[in-house]
């Protein structure tokens, strides 16, 4: 419970964390909450590396009243670097394991509620993939779209890491996390509006600014462009394109809360934090 005379909780959001690099973990280490009640959303890419993984999830837990944790791909890739050689569903069911030990809320678990200002909200964490449906105009099929990023020098790390095994292919996994996922979100309380937390934007248009268009394909899938209006959405968290913002669709809020790899944040600084405050919303100034 809160003490007399401290702030009411929040709940707040990150992502994108990236903890192989020293400064990056010099972030997260200094990663606190501003009262006991605060919850932490994660929205993927804590690290590569098991170990690591586990080293950042481990502390948060440790300040936060409660933490929730959504898949990137970066976890989800099986680097030789790394004594954890599981692939595919099997390893994220071993980070899910590690997440259930540590008291970490997964796509796996009962939805919460949060019922502090703002709320109440059920925050749903989702593992949805991507189907490389989010191509170029001028690409008509995967194999098209991969030519492309190819010719362009901008494929996804995931092509080499990023094992799909035991599905026959990446958006063969998506597909049935898609299945899985709705039936989820439709069985949850339909009183309560929802945070939906997924590591890829679940619309396409925040991906239109890349700099690159052909790396979108790895950026999410157009089946879930109107989960936001179906299910209720009060504000949709998201990372995964390193380019940390608010956007607003079909009047709901989108925060990008990705703190990316030291380069970017060196260039940009993060004016915005590495926590953002996603309820209760805050007001512009």
């Amino acid at each position: 419970m809160r003490s007399s005379g401290q702030a009411p909780g929040r709940l707040m959001a990150t992502s994108d964390l990236h903890v192989a690099y020293p400064e990056n973990r010099r972030i997260v280490a200094d990663m606190r909450p501003q009262s006991d009640d605060d919850w932490l959303i994660v929205a993927g890419d804590v690290g590569e590396i098991t170990e690591d993984f586990t080293w950042a999830l481990t502390l948060l837990r440790e300040r936060f009243d409660t933490v929730i944790w959504a898949p990137g791909n970066h976890e989800l890739w099986t680097p030789p670097s790394d004594p954890v050689q599981l692939r595919g569903e099997e390893r994220y069911r071993h980070l899910v394991d590690i997440c259930r030990g540590l008291g970490v809320l997964t796509p796996q678990d009962p939805y919460p509620v949060w019922d502090g200002p703002g709320g109440p909200v059920t925050v749903a964490p989702l593992f949805v993939l991507y189907d490389y449906s989010f191509r170029t105009p001028t690409a008509m099929t995967k194999e098209q779209a991969l030519t492309q990023a190819y010719e362009a020098g901008v494929v996804c790390t995931d092509e080499m890491l990023l094992h799909p095994d035991p599905y026959p292919s990446r958006e063969a996994w998506c597909h049935a996390r898609l299945v899985e996922t709705e039936r989820r979100l439709a069985e949850r309380d339909p009183e309560l509006p929802t945070v939906l937390v997924n590591h890829f934007p679940l619309v396409r248009d925040p991906t239109r600014v890349l700099y690159h268009p052909e790396f979108a394909q790895w950026c999410g899938t157009e089946q879930t462009a109107k989960w936001h209006v179906r299910f209720d959405a009060k504000v949709v968290v998201y990372g995964h394109l390193h380019i940390p913002r608010t956007t607003w669709h079909d009047g709901v809020r989108f925060e990008e809360v990705s703190v990316g790899y030291p380069r970017e944040h060196r260039q940009r600084g993060m004016p915005r934090g590495v926590l953002r405050q996603i309820l209760p919303a805050v007001t512009a100034s």
